[in-house]
Protein backbone atom coordinates (compact mmCIF):
# COMPACT_ATOMS: atom_id res chain seq x y z
CA UNK A 1 0.00 0.00 0.00
CA UNK A 2 1.28 3.46 -0.85
CA UNK A 3 0.13 5.57 2.05
CA UNK A 4 -0.28 9.32 1.85
CA UNK A 5 0.94 11.76 4.46
CA UNK A 6 -0.60 15.14 5.20
CA UNK A 7 0.35 18.09 3.03
CA UNK A 8 2.89 20.38 4.65
CA UNK A 9 2.81 24.20 4.56
CA UNK A 10 -0.08 26.61 4.93
CA UNK A 11 -3.35 25.28 3.56
CA UNK A 12 -6.41 27.09 2.28
CA UNK A 13 -9.85 25.52 2.45
CA UNK A 14 -10.23 26.09 -1.29
CA UNK A 15 -7.94 23.20 -2.12
CA UNK A 16 -8.60 20.78 0.72
CA UNK A 17 -10.86 18.67 -1.50
CA UNK A 18 -8.23 18.21 -4.25
CA UNK A 19 -5.70 17.37 -1.56
CA UNK A 20 -8.04 14.70 -0.20
CA UNK A 21 -8.48 13.37 -3.74
CA UNK A 22 -4.68 13.17 -3.98
CA UNK A 23 -4.52 11.19 -0.73
CA UNK A 24 -7.26 8.81 -1.85
CA UNK A 25 -5.43 8.34 -5.15
CA UNK A 26 -2.32 7.29 -3.27
CA UNK A 27 -4.33 4.73 -1.33
CA UNK A 28 -5.78 3.44 -4.60
CA UNK A 29 -2.34 2.09 -5.53
CA UNK A 30 -2.45 -0.36 -2.64
CA UNK A 31 -2.39 -4.14 -3.22
CA UNK A 32 -3.36 -6.66 -0.62
CA UNK A 33 -1.24 -6.70 2.52
CA UNK A 34 1.61 -9.17 2.70
CA UNK A 35 4.21 -10.02 5.28
CA UNK A 36 7.57 -8.31 4.94
CA UNK A 37 10.30 -10.84 4.21
CA UNK A 38 14.02 -10.22 3.70
CA UNK A 39 15.17 -9.93 0.09
CA UNK A 40 17.69 -12.65 -0.81
CA UNK A 41 21.21 -11.57 -1.71
CA UNK A 42 22.14 -10.98 -5.33
CA UNK A 43 23.90 -13.67 -7.36
CA UNK A 44 27.69 -13.57 -7.18
CA UNK A 45 29.02 -13.66 -10.73
CA UNK A 46 32.47 -14.35 -12.15
CA UNK A 47 32.27 -11.56 -14.75
CA UNK A 48 34.94 -8.86 -14.52
CA UNK A 49 32.26 -6.22 -13.98
CA UNK A 50 28.49 -6.06 -14.20
CA UNK A 51 25.40 -4.02 -13.41
CA UNK A 52 21.64 -4.57 -13.23
CA UNK A 53 19.62 -1.40 -13.85
CA UNK A 54 15.92 -0.69 -13.44
CA UNK A 55 14.88 1.14 -16.62
CA UNK A 56 12.02 3.22 -15.20
CA UNK A 57 13.94 4.65 -12.24
CA UNK A 58 17.61 4.40 -13.35
CA UNK A 59 18.22 2.69 -10.01
CA UNK A 60 20.99 0.11 -9.78
CA UNK A 61 19.91 -3.18 -8.20
CA UNK A 62 23.20 -5.08 -8.42
CA UNK A 63 26.69 -3.99 -9.43
CA UNK A 64 30.34 -4.93 -9.29
CA UNK A 65 33.09 -2.62 -10.52
CA UNK A 66 30.41 -0.93 -12.62
CA UNK A 67 32.55 2.19 -13.14
CA UNK A 68 35.74 0.42 -14.19
CA UNK A 69 36.58 1.24 -17.83
CA UNK A 70 37.29 -1.88 -19.90
CA UNK A 71 37.39 -2.77 -23.61
CA UNK A 72 33.74 -3.21 -24.69
CA UNK A 73 34.33 -4.98 -28.03
CA UNK A 74 31.22 -4.93 -30.28
CA UNK A 75 28.99 -3.50 -27.55
CA UNK A 76 30.46 -0.29 -29.00
CA UNK A 77 27.93 -0.69 -31.82
CA UNK A 78 25.18 0.41 -29.42
CA UNK A 79 26.52 3.95 -29.82
CA UNK A 80 26.79 3.57 -33.59
CA UNK A 81 23.14 2.46 -33.58
CA UNK A 82 22.17 5.31 -31.25
CA UNK A 83 23.64 7.95 -33.56
CA UNK A 84 22.11 6.26 -36.61
CA UNK A 85 18.68 6.28 -34.94
CA UNK A 86 19.22 9.92 -34.00
CA UNK A 87 20.03 10.83 -37.61
CA UNK A 88 16.93 8.98 -38.85
CA UNK A 89 14.62 10.62 -36.30
CA UNK A 90 15.98 14.09 -37.08
CA UNK A 91 15.45 13.57 -40.81
CA UNK A 92 19.14 13.84 -41.69
CA UNK A 93 19.00 10.38 -43.24
CA UNK A 94 16.31 7.78 -43.93
CA UNK A 95 16.09 4.00 -43.83
CA UNK A 96 15.81 3.98 -47.62
CA UNK A 97 18.97 6.02 -48.23
CA UNK A 98 21.45 4.20 -50.45
CA UNK A 99 25.05 3.88 -49.31
CA UNK A 100 27.95 2.98 -51.59
CA UNK A 101 30.28 0.56 -49.83
CA UNK A 102 33.82 1.87 -49.45
CA UNK A 103 36.92 -0.28 -49.67
CA UNK A 104 37.66 0.46 -46.01
CA UNK A 105 34.27 -0.87 -44.94
CA UNK A 106 34.61 -3.91 -47.19
CA UNK A 107 38.05 -4.75 -45.80
CA UNK A 108 36.94 -4.80 -42.15
CA UNK A 109 37.77 -8.05 -40.40
CA UNK A 110 35.94 -9.88 -37.65
CA UNK A 111 32.19 -10.38 -37.82
CA UNK A 112 30.72 -9.20 -41.11
CA UNK A 113 27.48 -8.90 -43.06
CA UNK A 114 29.48 -9.43 -46.30
CA UNK A 115 28.82 -6.22 -48.17
CA UNK A 116 30.90 -5.75 -51.32
CA UNK A 117 33.04 -2.79 -52.29
CA UNK A 118 31.36 -0.42 -54.73
CA UNK A 119 27.92 -1.99 -54.25
CA UNK A 120 24.93 0.02 -53.00
CA UNK A 121 23.06 -0.99 -49.83
CA UNK A 122 20.37 0.81 -47.86
CA UNK A 123 20.69 2.24 -44.38
CA UNK A 124 18.10 -0.26 -43.17
CA UNK A 125 20.12 -3.17 -44.56
CA UNK A 126 23.25 -1.84 -42.87
CA UNK A 127 21.40 -1.43 -39.56
CA UNK A 128 20.30 -5.05 -39.63
CA UNK A 129 23.75 -6.16 -40.67
CA UNK A 130 25.29 -4.26 -37.76
CA UNK A 131 22.73 -5.07 -35.04
CA UNK A 132 21.69 -8.63 -35.91
CA UNK A 133 24.88 -9.88 -37.57
CA UNK A 134 27.28 -7.60 -35.63
CA UNK A 135 28.94 -6.66 -38.90
CA UNK A 136 32.03 -4.50 -38.54
CA UNK A 137 31.72 -3.73 -42.24
CA UNK A 138 28.15 -2.48 -41.73
CA UNK A 139 29.11 -0.33 -38.74
CA UNK A 140 31.97 1.23 -40.71
CA UNK A 141 29.75 1.97 -43.70
CA UNK A 142 27.15 3.65 -41.46
CA UNK A 143 29.81 5.70 -39.71
CA UNK A 144 31.25 6.91 -43.02
CA UNK A 145 27.81 7.79 -44.37
CA UNK A 146 26.58 9.67 -41.29
CA UNK A 147 29.86 11.35 -40.32
CA UNK A 148 31.40 11.81 -43.75
CA UNK A 149 34.38 9.83 -42.48
CA UNK A 150 35.18 7.63 -39.50
CA UNK A 151 37.11 10.26 -37.55
CA UNK A 152 34.20 12.70 -37.70
CA UNK A 153 31.76 10.00 -36.63
CA UNK A 154 33.96 8.96 -33.70
CA UNK A 155 33.95 12.59 -32.57
CA UNK A 156 30.15 12.46 -32.63
CA UNK A 157 30.26 9.26 -30.59
CA UNK A 158 32.38 10.84 -27.89
CA UNK A 159 30.26 14.00 -27.84
CA UNK A 160 27.13 11.90 -27.38
CA UNK A 161 28.78 9.93 -24.58
CA UNK A 162 29.58 13.17 -22.79
CA UNK A 163 26.00 14.43 -23.16
CA UNK A 164 24.67 11.19 -21.73
CA UNK A 165 26.97 11.38 -18.71
CA UNK A 166 29.05 8.35 -19.75
CA UNK A 167 32.11 9.46 -17.80
CA UNK A 168 34.17 6.29 -18.22
CA UNK A 169 33.77 6.02 -21.99
CA UNK A 170 36.20 6.84 -24.78
CA UNK A 171 35.62 5.72 -28.37
CA UNK A 172 38.33 5.26 -30.98
CA UNK A 173 36.22 3.59 -33.69
CA UNK A 174 32.56 2.72 -34.47
CA UNK A 175 32.98 -1.06 -34.25
CA UNK A 176 34.76 -1.95 -31.02
CA UNK A 177 37.80 -3.25 -32.88
CA UNK A 178 40.66 -3.34 -30.34
CA UNK A 179 42.34 0.07 -30.05
CA UNK A 180 44.35 1.71 -27.32
CA UNK A 181 42.14 3.90 -25.13
CA UNK A 182 38.86 2.47 -26.48
CA UNK A 183 36.84 1.74 -23.35
CA UNK A 184 33.46 1.79 -21.62
CA UNK A 185 32.19 0.86 -18.15
CA UNK A 186 29.27 -1.41 -17.34
CA UNK A 187 27.32 1.54 -15.95
CA UNK A 188 27.96 3.62 -19.08
CA UNK A 189 26.78 0.75 -21.28
CA UNK A 190 23.59 0.36 -19.24
CA UNK A 191 23.00 4.11 -19.51
CA UNK A 192 23.46 4.01 -23.28
CA UNK A 193 21.12 1.06 -23.80
CA UNK A 194 18.52 2.70 -21.57
CA UNK A 195 18.67 5.98 -23.52
CA UNK A 196 18.53 4.11 -26.82
CA UNK A 197 15.34 2.26 -25.81
CA UNK A 198 13.78 5.38 -24.33
CA UNK A 199 14.61 7.67 -27.24
CA UNK A 200 13.92 5.36 -30.18
CA UNK A 201 11.35 2.70 -29.20
CA UNK A 202 10.21 2.12 -32.80
CA UNK A 203 13.71 1.59 -34.16
CA UNK A 204 14.66 -0.58 -31.19
CA UNK A 205 12.74 -3.35 -32.98
CA UNK A 206 15.89 -4.29 -34.89
CA UNK A 207 17.47 -5.50 -31.66
CA UNK A 208 14.63 -8.04 -31.28
CA UNK A 209 15.31 -9.51 -34.72
CA UNK A 210 16.56 -13.08 -34.40
CA UNK A 211 18.12 -13.49 -37.84
CA UNK A 212 18.94 -11.60 -41.01
CA UNK A 213 19.83 -12.77 -44.49
CA UNK A 214 21.98 -10.61 -46.75
CA UNK A 215 23.78 -11.54 -49.96
CA UNK A 216 22.35 -15.02 -49.60
CA UNK A 217 23.96 -15.53 -46.19
CA UNK A 218 21.67 -16.06 -43.19
CA UNK A 219 23.11 -15.21 -39.79
CA UNK A 220 21.47 -15.48 -36.38
CA UNK A 221 21.53 -12.82 -33.70
CA UNK A 222 24.40 -13.45 -31.31
CA UNK A 223 22.16 -12.34 -28.40
CA UNK A 224 21.19 -15.89 -27.37
CA UNK A 225 18.82 -14.79 -24.60
CA UNK A 226 16.40 -13.75 -27.36
CA UNK A 227 15.97 -17.44 -28.08
CA UNK A 228 15.72 -18.51 -24.42
CA UNK A 229 13.16 -16.05 -23.07
CA UNK A 230 10.27 -14.40 -24.88
CA UNK A 231 10.49 -11.40 -22.51
CA UNK A 232 14.05 -10.57 -23.59
CA UNK A 233 13.78 -8.08 -26.43
CA UNK A 234 17.29 -7.15 -27.45
CA UNK A 235 20.82 -6.14 -26.66
CA UNK A 236 24.34 -6.46 -28.00
CA UNK A 237 27.14 -8.95 -27.58
CA UNK A 238 30.87 -8.36 -27.79
CA UNK A 239 34.01 -10.47 -27.79
CA UNK A 240 37.71 -9.94 -28.23
CA UNK A 241 40.63 -11.64 -26.54
CA UNK A 242 41.23 -8.57 -24.38
CA UNK A 243 37.56 -7.83 -23.57
CA UNK A 244 36.45 -11.41 -23.00
CA UNK A 245 32.83 -12.29 -23.65
CA UNK A 246 30.47 -9.37 -22.99
CA UNK A 247 26.73 -8.81 -23.16
CA UNK A 248 24.32 -5.91 -22.70
CA UNK A 249 20.70 -7.02 -22.74
CA UNK A 250 17.23 -5.90 -21.76
CA UNK A 251 13.96 -7.57 -20.93
CA UNK A 252 10.47 -6.51 -19.91
CA UNK A 253 7.75 -8.36 -18.08
CA UNK A 254 4.90 -7.59 -15.68
CA UNK A 255 5.22 -3.85 -16.30
CA UNK A 256 8.92 -3.74 -15.44
CA UNK A 257 12.00 -3.39 -17.67
CA UNK A 258 15.51 -4.28 -16.57
CA UNK A 259 18.89 -3.82 -18.26
CA UNK A 260 21.76 -6.20 -17.49
CA UNK A 261 25.40 -5.73 -18.52
CA UNK A 262 28.11 -8.33 -17.94
CA UNK A 263 31.69 -7.74 -19.10
CA UNK A 264 34.73 -9.97 -19.21
CA UNK A 265 33.30 -13.48 -18.85
CA UNK A 266 35.24 -16.48 -20.13
CA UNK A 267 32.74 -17.92 -22.62
CA UNK A 268 29.63 -17.25 -24.65
CA UNK A 269 27.62 -19.52 -22.35
CA UNK A 270 28.92 -17.75 -19.25
CA UNK A 271 27.87 -14.29 -20.43
CA UNK A 272 24.42 -15.60 -21.30
CA UNK A 273 23.93 -17.44 -18.02
CA UNK A 274 25.20 -14.58 -15.88
CA UNK A 275 23.12 -11.90 -17.60
CA UNK A 276 20.08 -14.16 -17.33
CA UNK A 277 20.77 -14.70 -13.63
CA UNK A 278 20.83 -10.94 -13.05
CA UNK A 279 17.56 -10.42 -14.92
CA UNK A 280 15.80 -13.28 -13.14
CA UNK A 281 16.94 -11.95 -9.77
CA UNK A 282 15.61 -8.47 -10.51
CA UNK A 283 12.25 -9.65 -11.79
CA UNK A 284 11.80 -12.16 -8.99
CA UNK A 285 12.53 -9.93 -6.02
CA UNK A 286 11.83 -6.33 -7.11
CA UNK A 287 9.05 -4.35 -8.72
CA UNK A 288 8.66 -0.94 -10.30
CA UNK A 289 5.75 0.94 -8.71
CA UNK A 290 4.21 3.89 -10.61
CA UNK A 291 3.59 6.79 -8.21
CA UNK A 292 2.37 9.74 -10.29
CA UNK A 293 2.20 10.61 -13.98
CA UNK A 294 3.67 13.72 -15.58
CA UNK A 295 1.12 16.52 -15.73
CA UNK A 296 -1.29 14.83 -13.35
CA UNK A 297 -2.96 17.39 -11.07
CA UNK A 298 -1.84 16.72 -7.52
CA UNK A 299 -3.50 19.73 -5.87
CA UNK A 300 -4.76 23.28 -6.52
CA UNK A 301 -3.14 25.41 -3.81
CA UNK A 302 -4.09 28.98 -2.93
CA UNK A 303 -2.15 31.63 -4.84
CA UNK A 304 -2.06 35.23 -3.66
CA UNK A 305 -2.09 38.32 -5.89
CA UNK A 306 -2.76 36.31 -9.05
CA UNK A 307 -5.41 36.44 -11.75
CA UNK A 308 -6.86 33.27 -10.21
CA UNK A 309 -6.97 32.23 -6.55
CA UNK A 310 -5.92 28.64 -7.25
CA UNK A 311 -3.45 26.90 -9.51
CA UNK A 312 -3.00 23.24 -10.55
CA UNK A 313 0.34 21.67 -9.63
CA UNK A 314 2.01 18.39 -10.59
CA UNK A 315 5.19 16.71 -11.84
CA UNK A 316 7.22 17.42 -14.98
CA UNK A 317 7.95 13.73 -15.57
CA UNK A 318 6.46 10.38 -14.64
CA UNK A 319 7.58 9.15 -11.24
CA UNK A 320 8.08 5.48 -10.41
CA UNK A 321 10.06 3.87 -7.62
CA UNK A 322 11.84 0.54 -7.34
CA UNK A 323 11.11 -1.51 -4.22
CA UNK A 324 11.56 -5.07 -3.01
CA UNK A 325 8.36 -6.97 -3.73
CA UNK A 326 7.69 -7.62 -0.06
CA UNK A 327 8.02 -3.96 0.94
CA UNK A 328 5.48 -2.23 -1.30
CA UNK A 329 3.12 -1.76 1.66
CA UNK A 330 5.73 0.38 3.41
CA UNK A 331 5.66 3.12 0.75
CA UNK A 332 4.32 6.55 1.70
CA UNK A 333 3.91 9.71 -0.38
CA UNK A 334 3.85 13.27 0.90
CA UNK A 335 3.20 16.48 -0.99
CA UNK A 336 5.06 19.44 0.49
CA UNK A 337 4.05 22.81 -0.98
CA UNK A 338 5.77 26.13 -0.45
CA UNK A 339 3.81 28.40 1.91
CA UNK A 340 2.27 31.66 0.69
CA UNK A 341 2.50 31.19 -3.07
CA UNK A 342 2.47 34.64 -4.68
CA UNK A 343 1.89 35.47 -8.36
CA UNK A 344 3.26 35.85 -10.92
CA UNK A 345 3.96 32.14 -11.28
CA UNK A 346 4.82 30.67 -14.69
CA UNK A 347 4.01 27.18 -15.88
CA UNK A 348 6.90 24.93 -14.85
CA UNK A 349 7.97 27.01 -11.85
CA UNK A 350 8.80 24.86 -8.81
CA UNK A 351 6.30 25.31 -5.98
CA UNK A 352 7.05 22.34 -3.74
CA UNK A 353 8.29 18.77 -3.48
CA UNK A 354 6.81 15.28 -3.74
CA UNK A 355 8.58 12.86 -1.41
CA UNK A 356 8.32 9.07 -1.54
CA UNK A 357 9.54 7.12 1.47
CA UNK A 358 10.11 3.43 2.03
CA UNK A 359 9.50 2.94 5.74
CA UNK A 360 11.27 6.03 7.13
CA UNK A 361 13.81 6.47 4.33
CA UNK A 362 13.24 8.90 1.45
CA UNK A 363 13.86 7.01 -1.79
CA UNK A 364 12.63 9.63 -4.28
CA UNK A 365 12.08 13.38 -4.30
CA UNK A 366 10.78 15.35 -7.26
CA UNK A 367 9.99 19.05 -7.68
CA UNK A 368 6.30 19.88 -7.89
CA UNK A 369 5.66 22.55 -10.53
CA UNK A 370 2.88 24.84 -11.69
CA UNK A 371 0.86 23.22 -14.48
CA UNK A 372 -0.41 26.57 -15.77
CA UNK A 373 0.54 30.22 -15.78
CA UNK A 374 -0.90 32.46 -13.08
CA UNK A 375 0.04 36.05 -13.94
CA UNK A 376 -0.15 38.91 -11.51
CA UNK A 377 -3.67 40.19 -10.87
CA UNK A 378 -4.88 43.76 -10.98
CA UNK A 379 -4.17 46.43 -8.38
CA UNK A 380 -7.32 45.79 -6.35
CA UNK A 381 -6.67 42.05 -6.32
CA UNK A 382 -3.08 42.54 -5.19
CA UNK A 383 -4.09 44.93 -2.40
CA UNK A 384 -6.92 42.68 -1.22
CA UNK A 385 -4.66 39.60 -1.12
CA UNK A 386 -1.98 41.58 0.71
CA UNK A 387 -4.52 42.21 3.48
CA UNK A 388 -5.49 38.54 3.54
CA UNK A 389 -1.84 37.47 3.81
CA UNK A 390 -1.34 39.88 6.72
CA UNK A 391 -4.57 38.77 8.41
CA UNK A 392 -3.87 35.07 8.11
Amino acid sequence: MIKARPVDGRNDRGWLLPALIFLVGCLALAPGAQAALPTPGAPDLSARSYVLLDYATDQVIVERDADSPVPPASITKLMTAYLTFQAIESGDISLDDEVTVSEQAWRMGGSRMFIEVGKVVTVEELLQGMIVQSGNDAATALAEYIGGNQDSFVSQMNAAAERLGMDQTQFENPTGWPAEGHQMSARDIATLLSRLIHGYPDLYKYFRQKSYTFNGIKQFNREKLLFRNDWVDGGKTGHTEEAGYCLATSGAREGMRLIAVVLGTDSDEARNNQAEALLNYGFRFFETVPVRAAGEQLATPRVYKGETDQMPVGLRQDLSVLVPKNQRDDLTVSLQLDPDLVAPIAEGDAVGTLVVKLADEAIAERPVVALADNPEGGLVKRLTDAVWMWWE
